[in-house]
């Protein structure tokens, strides 16, 4: 389960990103419960937040997976997650300052989603120039179950330090949490880096990127099922907060709390993909339809205990589409695509939050929360359908190999699932 830790760099990685990604998590926490405040609890506004946050990645994501490919990720790093911690000790102060408006918060997210298209990239492609491609799916693995041990952490103790000390001095606290991660890139060996040779500048490179994708079903397929279910992935967050707020009428712990139940369902299952050597079809299948079905079985729950229970398989499907998706895509890509693939999966594995967050903002307004995530849940299902037919139709036009049919997609998927001998493993 931890065999990329073998490596001397990657453990540098893995510890830098706990630290940091703890203070990202309670700085997330703190942003929503802050535009709560500062509107009265507009969930359009805080729709509004999550969504300038990641249109940057619609807008540029591309760009960001070419200057991975061109440029030294390393070097990359360092200086997208330096300016993130300045924007982190701005915010801060301006809080901490009694200065802050909810239109300062916009603006925050937005460069926070500028720089994201940057580091998120390079950071993914990053990870198999220290270990190597046979360990590539484990520490894909293990990267996600670092994010969401930070995830399970980071909520509930933003929510325990919002009620003493209000939302200033977490923003601080992230800023300097960026320096673990940033130390432990300045001391890597970079005789143990794996570097590929760098792509030259050349038109056409974008285009390239999207053309190698377009090509492979192999690629497509995880891509298209990231890309619908991303839509309500990313936008879940806004609705636990709702949920939490403005169904079960809970404080700013218990906002916290629920933030974290979805999370250790996440790092639960992210902990079982670190066990696989390889990524498989049937759990990307079974972990987007899950997925949905838990969200829909979520906005039912009839008290504030059972929807955190549900929570938990419903983070740990989220986080088998996650997982494997970025290592079936990481694992096909060569080296000198892979960063322009990466950005590529980066888009629309984010961009669908400007389109999720807002829509799942408007719905609660109008029918409240529990029908907005009831909707969302469903149009998860839908779009794993959609995903597969588009990728069977790309592949008998261009003449390849359909990787799995819709029809007899579910049938397999049982069959598989209730065998006797998967019942044994």
């Amino acid at each position: 389960m931890f065999r990329s830790l073998r490596s001397y760099n990657y453990r540098l990685f893995a510890a830098g990103g706990v630290v940091s990604n703890v203070g990202t998590w309670m700085q997330r926490t703190a942003q929503d419960w802050l535009v709560l405040s500062l509107t009265g609890g507009s969930g359009t506004a805080l729709g509004v937040t999550v969504a300038l946050q990641f249109l940057p990645v619609m807008v540029f994501g591309l760009w960001g997976g070419m200057l991975a490919d061109r440029y030294p990720k390393r070097r990359l790093l360092v200086v997208a997650e330096s300016l993130m911690g300045l924007l982190a000790l701005a915010m801060g102060v301006l809080i901490v300052s009694g200065a802050v408006q909810v239109w300062h918060v916009f603006v925050m997210a937005f460069l926070l989603g500028l720089l994201a298209c940057v580091e998120v990239p390079t950071r993914q492609a990053f990870v198999v120039e220290m270990v190597g491609q046979d360990d590539l799916s484990n520490a894909i693995a293990l990267n996600s179950s670092t994010f969401n041990l930070a995830r399970v952490v980071g909520p509930a103790l933003a929510g325990v330090l919002i009620y003493w000390m209000g939302t200033g001095p977490i923003f601080m606290v992230n800023a300097v949490s960026f320096g673990a991660v940033i130390a432990g890139l300045l001391l890597m060996r970079k005789s143990e880096l794996r570097t590929p040779a760098r792509v030259p500048r050349a038109k056409g490179q974008l285009r390239e990127g999207l053309r190698y994708v377009g090509g492979r079903p192999d690629l497509l397929l995880p891509m298209l099922i990231v890309a619908f279910v991303a839509v309500f992935a990313q936008s879940f967050s806004t609705a636990i907060a709702l949920m939490a707020t403005n169904v079960y009428n809970a404080g700013s712990s218990a906002f916290g709390i629920a933030s974290s139940a979805l999370a250790i369902g996440a790092l639960g299952g992210a902990l079982l993909a670190a066990r696989r050597i390889k990524p498989s079809r049937r759990f990307l299948l079974l972990g987007a339809a899950f997925f949905g079905i838990f969200q829909m079985m979520a906005a039912l729950a009839p008290g504030y205990i059972t929807f955190l229970v549900l929570l938990v398989p419903a983070g740990m499907a989220m986080i088998t589409v996650n997982t494997t998706a970025n290592a079936t895509v990481q694992m096909g890509a060569s080296h000198e695509m892979r960063g322009r693939v990466m950005g590529i999966y980066v888009l629309v594995f984010t961009g669908g939050a400007p389109i999720g967050a807002p829509l799942v903002g408007w719905l609660s307004e109008i029918a409240g929360p529990r029908i907005a995530v009831m909707a969302t849940g469903a149009l998860s299902l839908v779009g794993v359908v959609l995903a597969l037919l588009i990728t069977r139709m790309v592949a008998k036009r261009k003449g390849l190999a359909v990787p799995i049919r819709p029809a007899r997609a579910a049938r397999r998927v049982f069959r598989r699932t209730t065998a006797p001998d998967a019942l044994g493993r």
